[in-house]
């Protein structure tokens, strides 16, 4: 086998066929008792081949046993260096320890590019075990371990079943209700087979900014159409009106009466028009570095008349206090008023009404502005289209502030939502990424 192996085994084979051939030969001659010497002697040495192999075997056996257990700590004694056989064993041993090693480090590295990719990978087998699961799909089902499909109960009671009945090449979206608000995910599965093991891979994405950008893009487009067919329309109808008074002067007849109301109709609908306009035209953020205290301190200061006549207390909390904003800082100012004044009139006339900011780093180093108040929470159905342009519930509203408000925030790479709103407060969550 082996150097030593070998020699041993040439010098004891050498050894069997040498007593045999002389046990032979004294057995021929007559030598009986010689004859027995030297088949007491080839039985030995083919004992001690036997034990050799046994040996051998033993030393192979255990070696392929701890491999097969991930014990790579043993090693063989090799105090002979001519010993070639435990040598050799060793080195087969250093090689499965480097081959182990390279493929222990490609698994780093698939998974450090896994936990670096944009979608969520949850990949489990067929009783729900979860195999290997990324950073970003912890983040999207807001769990911060996962190692069975049920306990994705703690995101919603319809993920664990969802989990189960996705096909393979299927493709599924849903809305989910969490903490932060509102979260639209898509699902697909695929199937892949390992070591004899059918294993599933779903992948996970937020479609919820794909959602918003169409959604406002379908919007903007039908707001276009809309106010430059009005204005068409309006603006002959305003110079006409303008030609007749200068005309006719002021009179006091029906004709006056009429021209002077269709003049005054067309100026308040062209101005309607043009608060639509801004939707369709706002300009590409600015941005610059700002402190968030001193600008959140400026945007409490523009209504503190207002706060203190309806006894309504404001603060602000920010963690880190010296927490830095890159954005265009008249944007994201009108975002706010627009959000403050909602909650300024969502408080009303209740007594004890507070107003706050909160801001603070999350883990991916986003930077979270929090805008809460003790008003009259917001009913789930209003909650649900008060991002839509043109929806309002104020008699003199435009239905626009919260929609220019998101796309100002979708400009800026950011998002707007409603965290939550119940009888004890209504928060708004800004996110800047």
């Amino acid at each position: 086998m082996f150097r030593i192996t070998t020699l041993k085994l040439i010098v004891l084979l050498a050894g069997i066929i040498a007593a045999a051939t002389a046990g032979m030969w004294c057995f021929l001659q007559g030598h009986v008792f010689y004859a027995i010497l030297c088949m007491l002697a080839a039985i030995v040495l083919v004992g001690s081949i036997v034990r050799l192999f046994r040996s051998g075997t033993r030393k192979i056996s255990f070696l392929f046993n701890a491999i097969e257990n991930g014990d790579y700590s043993f090693r063989f004694t090799s105090s002979d260096p001519k010993d070639r056989f435990n040598l050799m064993l060793n080195y087969i041993k250093e090689l499965l320890v480097k081959a182990r090693d390279e493929v222990m480090e490609k698994e780093r590295y698939y998974e450090r590019i896994l936990n670096h990719v944009d979608t969520g990978i949850v990949v489990l087998n067929e009783k729900g075990n979860i195999y290997q699961v990324n950073k970003r799909a912890l983040e999207l089902l807001r769990l911060s371990v996962l190692t069975h499909v049920n306990q994705l109960q703690r995101t919603s009671d319809r993920l664990p079943d969802l989990f189960a009945a996705l096909e393979t090449g299927e493709s599924r979206s849903i809305r989910i209700n969490t903490n932060d608000g509102d979260i639209y995910l898509s699902f697909q599965a695929s199937e892949m087979t390992l070591h004899d093991k059918k294993f599933r891979i779903i992948a996970i994405n937020d479609i919820e900014h794909e959602i918003d950008e169409n959604e406002i893009e379908s919007w903007i487009n039908l707001t276009r159409v809309l106010t430059h067919e009005i204005m068409n329309s309006i603006t002959p109808i305003t110079s006409l009106s303008d030609t007749l008074l200068h005309i006719h002067g002021s009179r006091e007849d029906d004709l006056g009466r009429g021209l002077e109301t269709i003049h005054g109709t067309t100026k308040s609908l062209t101005s309607f028009v043009s608060s639509y306009r801004k939707f369709t035209h706002i300009a590409a953020p600015c941005r610059t570095l700002f402190y968030l205290r001193p600008f959140l301190e400026k945007i409490l200061l523009l209504f503190s008349r207002e706060l203190e006549n309806k006894g309504i207390s404001s603060r602000i909390e920010l963690s880190p206090d010296d927490l830095i904003l890159h954005a265009d800082e008249n944007q994201i100012s009108q975002v706010l008023v627009n959000l403050l004044k909602n909650g300024i009139a969502a408080i009303g006339e209740r007594e004890a009404g507070r107003i706050w900011f909160r801001a603070y780093c999350d883990e991916a180093e986003n930077i979270l502005i929090e805008i809460g108040n003790n008003g009259e929470p917001i009913p789930a159905p209003i909650a649900e289209q008060m991002f839509i342009p043109f929806f309002t519930t104020k008699t003199d509203g435009s239905g626009i502030g919260l929609s220019i408000s998101r796309r100002i925030m979708r400009m800026h790479d950011g998002s707007i939502k409603l965290k939550h709103s119940n009888e004890r407060e209504t928060i708004f969550l800004l996110t800047f990424k």
